[in-house]
């Protein structure tokens, strides 16, 4: 997997966040073009979910961000961050966030809410394809969401995400307190997404379940950028190994 050398669709250049006295994050830079996935790895607590968050607009009130963020070549560093989802950014929090009483199908139809409001006619038209992605949300189309298991409810975070046709897809540990067997499910179709075009940057804890389906990666340490590079490099990289593969172990 080769990185796309189009230009960036998304481009962070020196992003900082400070709550308070305290700096989260110190002047990173990432970019992610167009079909590529793009993870950043690093210990909890290292500063992967205030990224994902000042990019998208969605730091908390205590919080303020300073720097340069580019999306489709234009600033959005002020927009608000429902502007940044009508223009193609999509975050899927960590917490998934899903409405437990309602059923998966009403879920998903919800994510396509912005595309109705903006009248287009076809606003619909993602749910099969969504379906397709996952055929188990499909069985249980009218089950409430309440009831999925911890691996089907990602599953539905990341199918109403895409029912609004996203440009740039992040995903905040899409992996967290899930069983092996289904975090291997869950990699296996956001690599997936990549021949959908759809942008995707990934934060993860699981740094060899991101680096095997990744493009390029970034390692996040106390709020800074410490490496970057193609994945499969990163994967050989003697650090990354001893750090978060286990001293004798490799990405193939």
């Amino acid at each position: 997997m080769q990185p796309d050398s189009s230009a960036p669709i998304l481009d962070v250049a020196g992003l900082s966040v400070r709550y308070g006295k305290v700096e989260a994050l110190h002047k990173a830079a990432i970019k992610v073009r167009s079909g590529q996935i793009v993870s950043v790895i690093g210990p909890n607590g290292a500063g992967k979910s205030t990224l994902l968050n000042a990019i998208m607009g969605a730091l908390p009130v205590s919080g303020h961000a300073k720097g340069a963020i580019a999306f489709r070549g234009e600033d959005v560093s002020a927009v608000p961050v429902e502007k940044r989802v009508e223009r193609g950014m999509c975050l899927v929090p960590e917490k998934r966030e899903l409405f437990s009483t309602m059923t998966v199908e009403d879920n998903l139809v919800l994510g396509a809410y912005r595309r109705k409001r903006a009248g287009e006619r076809d606003f619909l038209d993602q749910l099969e394809p969504v379906f397709q992605l996952f055929p188990r949300l499909k069985e249980r189309r009218k089950q409430a969401s309440g009831t999925l298991s911890g691996g089907e409810r990602q599953m539905l975070a990341v199918g109403r995400a895409l029912m609004g046709k996203p440009d740039l897809l992040m995903l905040d540990e899409p992996s967290l307190g899930l069983a092996p067997l289904i975090v291997k499910e869950i990699f296996h179709i956001i690599s997936a997404l990549r021949q959908t075009g759809v942008a995707t940057l990934l934060i993860e804890q699981n740094a060899r379940a991101a680096l095997q389906i990744s493009d390029y990666g970034y390692v996040l340490e106390t709020g800074e950028l410490v490496l970057e590079g193609a994945a499969a490099d990163l994967a050989q990289n003697p650090r990354v190994i001893e750090t978060y593969l286990g001293l004798t172990k490799k990405v193939a």
